[in-house]
């Protein structure tokens, strides 16, 4: 059975220890190639929140920094984490967890101004599946379902359903139409910890608008290093608090990886033939949401 509520919320429950974790704690560097395009957002109560700005575009264009951001979900935010997102000057904050992501977690804290937008993208039970494992205190179940290659398994299902599963294709579609949406100010996507669901979004937006591949994969990869020491510790105390005995189990969960990626875009090209087709077939965007997107986000050269 999976952790319950009470367990996981409770002061001595596994999401209890996630909840006291520092989430800007011991911060490991971005490679040098990154330092200088990725803009993150320091914060206390969130470790993945950055600017998806900064990055150049074939034709000698960049994306507009202050304008389109990622994260991680934001229900630990301090004051101080606030102040510091008010700056930002936050219109929409578009929030693609499930309501069971949300009972465990919590609301988002928002500036006030910011509006919340709730449009769930199905993680394929990932996070039951997750809970379950860490639940069961069992060595051998969670060897059974994660061990041997099962968790990184699991995982590209998990990405081949962002093509596949049509109500998911829907909230990629409109959170791109928002983006390209003047009206809506600037807008921050997040999931739960902002690399999956979250991932694929910036990795679409940055292709669309029309950054190189190789660095809309750099993007995407970039939140290994960036969650690297938080979810270490996350590692350290189910050991230490007796929830696993081997939780480099759950490492294939915590991190993105080109597999990942990558079998969300052989989806791509099963269903769709090519990711042109996937976003004006799949996602339903036409010729001039893509423009949109381009004319907001791209400061020409």
């Amino acid at each position: 059975m999976p952790l319950s509520r009470r367990a996981l919320l409770g002061t001595t429950g596994a999401a209890a220890l996630f909840a006291a974790l520092p989430a800007n704690a011991q911060a490991r560097p971005l490679p040098r190639a990154l330092r200088n395009t990725i803009r993150q957002i320091p914060l206390q109560g969130a470790v993945n929140v950055r600017d998806l700005g900064g990055y150049a575009t074939y034709d000698g264009g960049r994306v507009r920094h202050g304008l389109a951001y990622r994260g991680d979900h934001l229900a630990k935010l301090t004051d101080a984490d606030l102040v510091t997102l008010a700056g930002l000057g936050l219109g929409t904050v578009v929030d693609l967890r499930i309501p069971l992501e949300v009972s465990y977690d919590g609301a988002d804290r928002l500036p006030a101004g910011a509006v919340p937008i709730a449009r769930p993208i199905t993680d394929n039970g990932l996070f039951g599946r997750l809970t379950a494992a860490i639940g069961s205190r069992d060595p051998v179940r969670q060897e059974e379902m994660l061990g041997g290659g099962r968790a990184a398994a699991f995982m590209t299902e998990v990405y081949r359903t962002f093509v596949t599963d049509a109500a998911n294709r829907a909230a990629f579609a409109q959170t791109l139409r928002d983006l390209a949406d003047r009206r809506r100010g600037p807008l921050l996507l997040h999931c739960t910890s902002g690399k999956d669901r979250t991932g694929w979004t910036g990795y679409l937006l940055l292709n669309l608008v029309g950054v190189p591949a190789s660095a809309a994969r750099a993007d995407y990869l970039a939140s290994n290093t960036i969650r690297a020491a938080y979810d270490a510790k996350v590692r350290e105390g189910l050991k230490q608090g007796g929830y696993m005995q081997n939780p480099d189990l759950i490492v294939p969960l915590q991190e993105v990886r080109d597999a990942y990626l990558d079998s969300a875009l052989d989806q791509v090209r099963v269903s769709y033939g090519s990711l042109f087709r996937y976003v004006s077939v799949g996602l339903g965007l036409e010729f001039r949401d893509v423009l949109a997107l381009r004319e907001r986000l791209v400061l020409d050269a």
